[in-house]
């Protein structure tokens, strides 16, 4: 059995009366691709904020070990009078390694003009980020998160509502960060990003349905990837 990740135990969430995840036990395998799928409402993006550490459950579990993680949100709200360029939101990236209040070095500098060229993104680095169209502003976020050059990378729906060519980019910068060794979880209806994944955790009404070791483990028992 590979080394694990990420080990959730007995993940409830309550959103006061409404139970988005009931008892949710998760192995992510280190270095994998990940992927969570399952219909709409299933709880997939409220498991991936509780593994990232962005939501806290109602009860229940997470252990990450001395892994730190990066979050990329599906869409991010930016005031239109907050003056935040686009290479102000990537390199916020790097604050996890440095600090808000200290300077950047020059390894996390090359770190996000790297992230920046491989979303495609640079020719837009002075560009205000609440002036982006919301693909522009996806592929910002994701910049963000390669910028932190974290050991768990946690993505809400890297591809959706992208053109091809920029779903192609966010695709490869997954297996980009799986590649270099991290562990790399999607929430995606994107059969393209299932089918790369070593990993497919499938939910439904907030429980674990089945785990599969890839996408043809799971039309082989004809279960749905949506």
């Amino acid at each position: 059995m590979p080394p694990l990740a990420i080990v959730a135990r007995a993940l409830t969430v309550d959103f006061g009366g409404t139970v988005a995840l009931d008892g949710v036990d998760v192995d992510i395998p280190a270095g994998s691709l990940t992927v969570i799928v399952g219909p709409n409402g299933a709880g997939k993006s409220t498991l991936l904020e509780v593994l990232a550490g962005a939501r806290e459950p109602s009860a229940g579990s997470v252990d990450v070990g001395a892994h730190s993680r990066a979050f990329v949100p599906q869409r991010a709200d930016v005031s239109e009078h907050l003056p935040l360029t686009v290479r102000d939101v990537v390199s916020v990236g790097a604050w996890g390694r440095t600090g808000a209040l200290r300077r950047i070095a020059a390894s996390d500098r090359a770190a996000i003009d790297t992230a920046m060229q491989r979303l495609d993104i640079a020719p837009l680095a002075r560009h205000p980020f609440a002036s982006l169209s919301g693909g522009q502003r996806q592929r910002a976020l994701l910049a963000q998160g390669l910028a932190r050059r974290a050991g768990i990378l946690l993505l809400d729906e890297p591809t959706t509502g992208l053109d091809a060519a920029s779903a192609e980019r966010n695709r490869a910068a997954a297996a980009h960060e799986r590649a270099r060794g991290a562990t790399v979880v999607c929430v995606s209806h994107d059969d393209r990003l299932v089918s790369d994944a070593d990993h497919v955790v499938e939910l439904d009404a907030g429980r674990v349905q089945t785990t599969h070791a890839s996408l043809d483990d799971i039309r082989a028992a004809n279960a749905p990837v949506r």
